[in-house]
């Protein structure tokens, strides 16, 4: 057996991949910032992105303040441990400042990245994709700390002092640990939704008017809300991503972990998780260098170009799996490596069905782009149709690899074991994040790239580069979001065993989970519901903050003289402010229905009805999410199939309907979609988290 120390390892891996994000970072500042104009025009970005955080990071603060008094409250009166409300804020804080680094850096690397461009292919590609590392490294080193850090302080507390409840000194530390996810998962949140009310509402506003109404290229620096959008890919696609993906990280790690006591495999339970993501670190660092693509703007080289790096990350933390779980829990449990396996396997497979869904190669996205021809209306209709088609197979794939995933690691014989195998899967799937999350965050550093290229005037051929990247961008954006769903339906199982497991600890009774239980059935349609009303109230925001834009971006048009010219700037400015403005108001209601949920349903309706209501969310929640995530992507590339000279081109009326479709798909894809992964997860963190609350409080006993 390998000794406890080899735990260890989990804080090597931290610094370790804190240490090569802080590499590539400085190794894009040296890189050259191109002509005054592009400068000036990424210091628009940075000023604008720097002011929409620092205004929602002071809103989130004060919903912090509130939720930690809450939680020291119900630690006083017996309901919690005391550490919870302290280890809510790390979330919360470590969450937030895994985005806010990957922000930093992408709004410094757009012009570099042009400027690269100016070179050639692959020298944008190493800059844009280099600050994908940095935001992918930053969360895996980060979120390992935080997991490093309340381990180590809690086996040392608890070995000098009494547990709650007189449990096992594990499974107190894994108890606690799994209630700091509560404080990323809920950070998270507030990031995506409002990021993504930001984004998208300048993004559509600038498409609609500039590109519909007034006929004029994308990125033309006489719209007034190209520069809104441009922050907006930053703070919601870079920085409301990046507090996601954090969450998922350590959820799925802490899920598991308690899994894993709950299995009886002790500390080796805890070990295998936080190992197997440091040495994911690791290969993520080793697959970033394997990035390198030839000047040829094709997207399957540009994709090859990507797939190299995850695929020797995945296969690299196949064969490590192996040797750590032989020596950590032993060959009577070397199951356990086969649903990691099937994690793995999972991932890449979801991956590689998203890119034929949304990427113009393939056909799906192809009949987008003729349905185009006949108007605005089919191009809705064939678009709806492509993503709902597109969530068969990662439902089946999924479905495989819990299956597998469960009797593989011994579910037959003992369901603890099996549920740990698939709470193992989730963390196989994730331990590539490294460079999953770089080939994901690249995407929108490309984008600005190109709207930088636009409006600082740079040659055609430069354009022409950046649009390849930014198409493979879309791309690979999608992959990602599928990847984050798919992940977010294996944890928020994990989720919900360990949600199960944690009303077992307080009652010492198991829970009636039969679907003959009416409790369990109306818990299972509340559940089932909640997806598509956060879908409606988040759609609905960004359409009204979208709404103000489009009035905004016509005033000055009309109003502004010269502008059309050319003869006069627009007020950038007012467009940022608007955007802002919405989407800090518009997060609040999403956000707070998230929590409210499982805590009403619990009290009103009891445990049982919880545990259907987190159950039907995920069920419901990972389909439309796979659907929305494909929808919008195969639209977006569908209006970049046309606008590289199919169908007439840009400007052409198949071109307009294109266009259509990418602002429906817009918040499909970027705030809709991508939020609802977050949204089962919190969930069921608020449900373990107020699972003491909730027992003794509920009106079933």
């Amino acid at each position: 057996m390998i000794p406890f120390d080899l735990l260890l390892l989990a804080p090597v891996g931290s610094i370790l991949a804190l240490g090569f994000a802080a590499f590539f970072a400085l190794s894009i500042l040296k890189k050259d910032e191109g002509t005054e104009k592009m400068k000036q025009i990424a210091q628009a970005v940075r000023v604008g992105a720097w002011a929409y955080l620092k205004r929602q990071y002071t809103g989130v603060a004060l919903f912090f303040v509130v939720m930690f008094c809450i939680l020291l409250w119900l630690a006083i009166k017996g309901y919690l441990v005391i550490f919870v409300p302290f280890a809510f804020l790390t979330g919360g804080f470590f969450s937030g400042l895994s985005g806010f680094i990957g922000m930093s850096i992408a709004t410094q690397s757009s012009n570099r990245t042009a400027a690269a461009a100016m070179k050639s292919l692959n020298a944008g590609l190493r800059v844009a994709f280099s600050s994908g590392a940095v935001m992918g490294l930053t969360v895996v080193g980060l979120g390992l700390l935080d997991l490093s850090i309340w381990y180590y302080f809690l086996d040392w507390y608890y070995s000098s002092h009494p547990t709650p409840a007189g449990i096992d000194k594990i499974a107190a530390i894994t108890s606690t640990m799994l209630c700091f996810g509560m404080g990323a998962s809920s950070m998270a949140l507030f990031a995506r939704v409002g990021g993504g009310i930001f984004t998208k509402a300048a993004d559509v506003g600038a498409d609609l008017v500039g590109k519909v109404e007034a006929g004029i290229p994308e990125d033309d620096p006489r719209n007034p809300a190209v520069i809104a959008d441009n922050v907006g890919d930053n703070v919601g696609d870079v920085a409301g991503m990046g507090a996601d993906l954090y969450e998922s990280y350590v959820g799925s790690i802490v899920a598991t972990s308690a899994l894993g006591v709950a299995a009886g495999l002790g500390v080796a339970g805890v070990t295998v998780p936080m190992v197997m993501a440091a040495v994911g670190v690791v290969a993520s660092i080793i697959g970033t260098f394997f990035v390198r693509s030839k000047e040829d703007a094709s997207q399957p080289v540009l994709l090859a170009a990507l797939r190299k790096g995850v695929f020797s990350s995945s296969l690299l933390i196949a064969v490590a799996s192996y040797f750590l779980i032989k020596y950590t829990l032993g060959m009577e449990h070397i199951g356990v490596y086969w649903a990691v396996l099937s994690g793995l396997v999972a991932g890449v497979l979801i991956g590689l069905i998203t890119e034929f869904f949304t990427s113009s190669g393939f056909r799906p996205t192809r009949a987008i782009a003729d349905a185009a021809l006949t108007g605005p209306a089919t191009v809705i209709i064939e678009g709806m149709a492509v993503g709902m088609m597109s969530t068969a197979l990662p439902v089946i794939i999924v479905g495989i690899a819990i299956l597998a995933s469960y009797f593989l690691s011994g579910g037959a014989a003992n369901f603890n074991t099996g549920l740990y195998g698939v709470a193992i899967s989730a963390v196989g799937m994730l331990s590539t994040l490294g460079i999953t999350l770089a080939t994901d965050a690249y995407g929108p550093v490309a984008d600005n790239a190109g709207g930088n290229a636009e409006m600082s005037g740079l040659p055609p051929e430069v354009r022409k580069r950046t649009d390849a990247l930014d198409a493979l961008g879309n791309t690979t954006a999608a992959t990602g979001k599928g990847f984050a769903i798919g992940s977010a339906a294996l944890t928020a199982l994990a989720l919900i065993a360990a949600y199960r497991e944690q009303v077992l600890l307080i009652e010492g009774k198991e829970m009636m989970l039969s679907l003959m239980n009416p409790n369990v059935l109306v818990g299972l349609f509340i559940g089932a519901m909640l997806p598509f009303l956060f879908c409606s109230l988040t759609m609905r925001a960004v359409g009204r903050a979208a709404g103000k834009i489009v009035v905004e971006v016509r005033r000055q048009f009309r109003e502004i003289t010269g502008l059309m010219e050319g003869k006069a700037s627009p007020d950038y400015a007012r467009c940022v402010t608007i955007a802002t403005a919405s989407a800090q108001k518009e997060m609040i209601l999403p956000a707070l229905m998230a929590i409210a949920a499982p805590l009403l349903v619990g009290i009103f309706v009891g445990v049982e009805a919880e545990a259907g209501l987190l159950t039907g969310a995920t069920v419901t929640g990972f389909v439309l999410a796979v659907m929305m995530a494909n929808s919008g992507g195969a639209w977006d590339n569908a209006k970049k199939y046309i606008e590289e000279g199919h169908h007439g081109g840009k400007g052409s009326l198949a071109h307009k309907a294109g266009v259509v479709g990418d602002t429906v798909g817009d918040p499909f894809k970027d705030t809709s979609g991508p939020s609802l992964n977050i949204l089962i997860k919190l969930m069921s963190m608020v449900s373990i988290v107020f699972a003491s609350f909730i027992v003794r409080n509920t009106f079933f006993k």
